[in-house]
């Protein structure tokens, strides 16, 4: 049976060679692990292999990781889930990144909580080109206000763009939504001098996610396992 260590390898592995047979640079794209649902000794497990990021959906469940290993000042927490009103203050005090910004409110919010001991909240922001109903994050057409109004936020930093492209769809159209992003993010680039991430791609549509530019790709199951749901 394969251990979390093993996992890890083959992720980098196929990571490695998407990115070289998209002729990008070596160490071009980051993983995140998505430990959502995981316990903390997995998380121990994939720290003692070597990474270092890990993505979490649930913000309870991620500050109570978080807390518990505190001593292990390396790691990098993202948020990958939605964020309610309500919740921002606890985000903005425990988490290095939030990649699911998609309304003013919560990044003013985030802004507004985030403890000045701490540097500028790392944040992107999230799109859903598709449209898709069940799916959170602005259209194209509403990147430009929503991203001239993050850069008046002080303590908060925009790193880039998130999305997560619909599932069974031809080649063609997944092709279409990549290249979209890539040109968005492409022109964000240009624009504004923090940003350096487009966070796209998961374990089944990696290697197309890498050939149209993205610089951290989002695996879970593939490095832990199968999902503990939540009750």
């Amino acid at each position: 049976m394969q251990t979390i260590a093993d996992r890890l390898i083959n992720a980098r592995q196929e990571i490695d060679k998407a990115t070289a047979s998209a002729n990008r640079p070596p160490h071009s794209v980051r993983l995140l692990a998505v430990s959502k649902t995981k316990p903390v000794s997995d998380i121990e497990l994939a720290y003692e292999a070597g990474q270092r990021l890990f993505g979490e959906n649930y913000i309870q469940e991620g500050v109570d990781k978080i807390q518990t290993l505190k001593h292990l000042s390396d790691i990098e927490w993202h948020m990958i889930g939605p964020i309610q009103s309500n919740k921002t203050k606890i985000v903005a005090e425990h988490f290095d990144w939030v990649q699911t910004i998609d309304r003013l409110k919560i990044a003013k919010r985030l802004n507004d909580q985030r403890p000045d001991d701490l540097p500028p909240l790392n944040v992107c922001i999230q799109l859903n080109i598709e449209q898709e109903e069940t799916k959170s994050g602005i259209i194209p057409a509403e990147l430009p206000a929503l991203v001239q109004e993050i850069r008046h936020l002080p303590r908060l930093s925009l790193r880039g763009l998130m999305a997560i492209p619909a599932t069974g769809v031809t080649p063609e159209a997944q092709h279409q939504t990549l290249a979209t992003l890539a040109s968005l993010y492409t022109e964000l680039a240009s624009q504004v001098d923090t940003v350096d991430t487009l966070s796209v791609g998961m374990s089944g549509d990696m290697q197309q996610a890498i050939a149209h530019g993205s610089t951290m790709v989002r695996i879970g199951t593939a490095i832990f396992g199968a999902r503990n749901y939540q009750q």
